[in-house]
């Protein structure tokens, strides 16, 4: 066997005795959601930890806003077009190791990162950092397809999106607990970049391709849920070519979502990304007291990202646009008292913060389980890479290069305006898909 072949759809196994079937997947199934978690957790630790590390690249470096927004958008073009083309690749692919290698890829970039200066150096090898990046959610989308049925799948994704809050929120406090036990701020890329590559190596021993590769039924058998998606074998491996024009580029309703992704992925970033910086500059917070906000902001969308996909499974059959946009004007109100609440009032700040944490990670997660929803699961990475690719591409580009040109020749109070307009805009996409899931593919 060549390096090649385990990247490979992994071959079926002999099928398992038949009474061993249930106890078998109950504990394959906790296995395998258990290493999309932690794994995908991983790849924030060594993305969100530069956020972090935004206010001493200015301070010690002299770096401008411009200059850390554009390193910042460097690695989000890179995992936009990465998480597209990529997760084209891992519908093709074994997650096992595609997942594993893009982890460890990213943790030794992170170890690199500390020995250069250069503004131009720093945002190349933060495109490199974006490509490896784009190789995790894909292998978690192809994952859940296959382990959890549609009628579940609400549910099951938003727990395992929490992965996202888990892994953002605890850059906040591995970074403190680095900058006290090395005392330079460089270890705020060299412990999330060691922990990036063990937790690599974990996902190569626990991680498992479909149920077929061990012995299982397919997941519509076992549960007998059999969504229709436009094909008539399920089980059959989708061509690139295939999965491109049959199912994702000829489908409307995944564009109309793309571009809602953009605009969510705007305050998503917008609000997070620069929360450390504009804390401490405007808001009179200390450094250690914005880590914090940045750690509760991520953890506030736990039970909101949880609650929102319960919530479009139990009420509304499996139909994300609601909830979803319940969700956006809601948090356009959080934005709109972040921004005018006046400094020295911490309280405010922090309950804002934990409002739009709250509430922003469920359209987050909504948008990503309404584009596999339109397709077959051998399509899932690519829908979603799809949406992503917008989400990153432009949505996280606005956020990171363009309120940071903003801030930096108008002022915070048009950052906010650009934040608020976006606000607005994806509340308005979400709305158009209000009935897309009756329409699939």
């Amino acid at each position: 066997m060549s390096v090649l072949d385990l990247y490979r759809p992994a071959p079926a196994a002999a099928p398992i005795p038949k009474e061993e079937v249930p106890a078998a997947y109950a504990r394959m199934r906790v296995r395998m959601m258990g290493s999309i978690f932690i794994g995908y957790a991983g790849f924030y630790l060594v993305r969100k930890n530069f956020s972090l590390a935004k206010p001493y690249l200015i301070k010690e470096l002299g770096l401008t806003t411009g200059d850390v927004g554009l390193i910042a958008t460097a690695l989000s073009v890179a995992y936009g077009f990465s998480k597209f083309i990529m997760g084209n690749v891992s519908d093709r692919s074994n997650p096992r190791y595609f997942m594993a290698t893009g982890l460890i890829l990213s943790g030794v970039v992170n170890l690199f990162f500390g020995h250069i200066t250069s503004v131009k150096a720093m945002a190349a090898l933060w495109v490199l950092n974006g490509w490896a990046q784009g190789m995790g959610w894909a292998p978690c989308a192809r994952t859940l397809t296959h382990w959890f049925s549609d009628n579940e799948r609400g549910t099951k994704f938003a727990f395992w999106n929490v992965a996202h809050n888990v892994g953002g929120g605890l850059v906040g406090p591995i970074g403190n607990a680095a900058l006290w036990a090395f005392g330079g701020w460089l270890a705020l890329f060299y412990v999330p970049g060691l922990l990036a590559v063990a937790l690599g190596v974990l996902l190569i021993v626990f991680l498992r391709d479909t149920p077929q590769s061990v012995g299982l039924p397919p997941i519509e058998e076992f549960r007998s849920d059999f969504p229709d998606t436009g094909v008539d074998d399920r089980e059959r491996e989708l061509g690139a070519k295939e999965i491109l024009f049959s199912f994702v580029l000829n489908n409307k309703a995944l564009w109309v979502l793309a571009f809602a992704n953009a605009f969510v992925y705007v305050v998503r970033y917008g609000v997070l990304d620069w929360a450390p910086t504009y804390l401490t500059a405007v808001k009179g917070a200390s450094h250690s007291g914005s880590r914090w906000q940045f750690f509760l902001y991520e953890y506030a969308g736990i039970p909101g990202t949880l609650l929102a996909g319960w919530m479009s499974d139990r009420f509304f059959q499996g139909r994300r646009a609601p909830v979803a946009v319940g969700y956006m004007v809601l948090v356009s109100l959080g934005v709109l008292v972040y921004w005018l609440n006046p400094p020295g009032r911490w309280a405010v700040d922090s309950a804002m913060l934990f409002l739009i944490g709250f509430l922003i990670y469920g359209p987050v997660m909504l948008v990503g389980v309404a584009a596999v929803d339109l397709v077959p699961k051998k399509a899932a990475g690519t829908a979603a890479g799809f949406t992503g690719f917008f989400g990153y591409v432009a949505g996280a580009t606005i956020a990171e290069l363009g309120i940071g040109m903003t801030v930096q020749r108008w002022g915070w109070d048009a950052g906010f305006l650009l934040l608020l307009s976006a606000c607005v805009l994806a509340t308005a996409f979400l709305g158009l898909t209000w009935h897309a899931h009756e329409r699939r593919v």
